[in-house]
């Protein structure tokens, strides 16, 4: 507006507006002055409270009485008694003119649980376990399917079905699982979410006695745990994953074939299209470099089919988290500086080869596919048995009808 006054003095104000392109009524609304505008103090309303009269109600909502309770509660115990002071929504406003309103009444608040933060840089140093239920042929009885996975590698390194969710079998797996995988102690950290069985004090005292540190999702939170629930995802959407199970023998048959697949054949698109069994026993970067040598000679072969340039595999990541942390520099810290763990790959096992241990359930160590041990199965074999009984007797063995329990 500088401009046009300006310009204006010499041709006119018609002609300066005219020539910046500023509208006339615009330039004139800023000649005039500029007056500050207060806002007008809002009236009381006639029917409004006297000042002694809000001060008796909050002496009463101050008083030992009422001064853990809602207004709501304070009206109607009020009227109860006879006694009409205001309106709920009038004890609010009130409350709010004093800087009181928040949450009145006396109830149990929960803790702030610490949102678990973990790292792995290398297979053993992470599992994560969950019980999943499998559909039998009788409605609202299921099968308990437990899953024992390492997360940097996404391999399942043991897996258990029942027909109950009890601690002595999730603490005869975790600690078969460490046996196979030459777990040492101090080595290895555990997270699932809160159940009956995660936290049980069986499971929490193994964890002791093994030097393995325990973690737990938050209560409520559903993503706190979600390497475990990914892999129940991918199982039951299998094309062959049927809508019920027409028996334990099915189950178990079922599973046989799903986690040899998973672990052996499944590309998984979290750790570069690599299988499970290749990154958990250190092979990931001999394939990538051979996929890399493949690509490089197609390119070769035919440079105009890539107008970005060569092709480049995909990079596996050189760690995973469970809830990475928002400063990026504790991220970069974490990952520079991991905690020692030997993460060493494991010995060779002859094909085929079973053990079987003297308790309740059997292990198998390797199942045909592959040279390594491809982690532990315990399976209660017992086809037709309630839960009571299946309770009192854990886990029967599994060559009672084969002669061994695989993977």
């Amino acid at each position: 507006m500088d401009g046009v006054r300006d310009l204006a003095s010499a041709l006119g104000t018609q002609r300066a507006c005219d020539a910046l392109a500023v509208p006339r009524s615009s330039f004139y609304l800023d000649q005039l002055p500029k007056q500050a505008l207060e806002p007008k103090p809002r009236p009381s309303p006639p029917r409004a409270l006297g000042a002694q009269e809000e001060q008796r109600v909050l002496d009463v909502l101050h008083s030992e009485r009422f001064i853990d309770r809602a207004p709501a509660d304070v009206v109607a115990t009020l009227v109860d008694e006879g006694v009409v002071l205001c309106s709920e929504r009038t004890m609010y406003r009130i409350l709010e003119a004093h800087g009181e309103l928040r949450e009145r009444r006396n109830q149990l608040r929960h803790p702030a649980y610490a949102k678990p933060e973990l790292l792995a840089t290398g297979p053993n140093q992470v599992w994560s376990w969950d019980i999943t239920k499998l559909r039998s042929p009788a409605k609202w009885r299921y099968y308990q399917l437990y899953v024992m996975l390492d997360i940097f590698s996404r391999y399942v390194v043991g897996w258990l079905l029942a027909h109950v969710e009890d601690a002595d079998l999730a603490e005869q797996l975790i600690r078969e699982s460490c046996d196979k995988q030459g777990v040492a102690p101090g080595q290895l950290t555990i997270h699932a979410d809160r159940g009956p069985a995660m936290k049980s004090k069986t499971v929490s005292q193994l964890y002791v006695d093994m030097e393995i540190t325990q973690s737990h999702s938050r209560p409520y939170i559903s993503d706190d745990n979600p390497y475990s629930e990914a892999q129940f995802k991918t199982a039951k959407y299998r094309p062959d994953y049927p809508q019920r199970f027409a028996g334990y023998e099915h189950a178990l048959e079922h599973c046989r074939k799903l986690f040899p697949w998973y672990n052996t054949e499944h590309h998984h698109s979290g750790i570069a299209f690599l299988t499970p069994e290749v990154v958990h026993h250190g092979r990931a970067a001999e394939v990538l470099a051979a996929r890399q040598r493949k690509l490089d000679a197609y390119y070769a072969a035919h440079p105009e089919r890539f107008v970005n340039g060569p092709p480049k595999v995909a990079e596996l990541s050189k760690a995973v988290w469970i809830n990475p942390p928002e400063d990026r520099a504790r991220v970069e810290m974490a990952i520079s500086a991991p905690p020692v763990r030997d993460a060493s790959p494991l010995p060779a096992v002859p094909r085929g080869s079973s053990v079987s241990t003297e308790n309740e359930g059997a292990v198998a160590t390797a199942n045909g596919v592959g040279d390594r041990a491809p982690g532990v199965t315990l399976e209660n074999a017992r086809v037709s048995v309630s839960p009571e009984e299946a309770r009192d007797s854990r886990a029967a063995t599994a060559n009672e009808h084969d002669g061994s329990a695989r993977c």
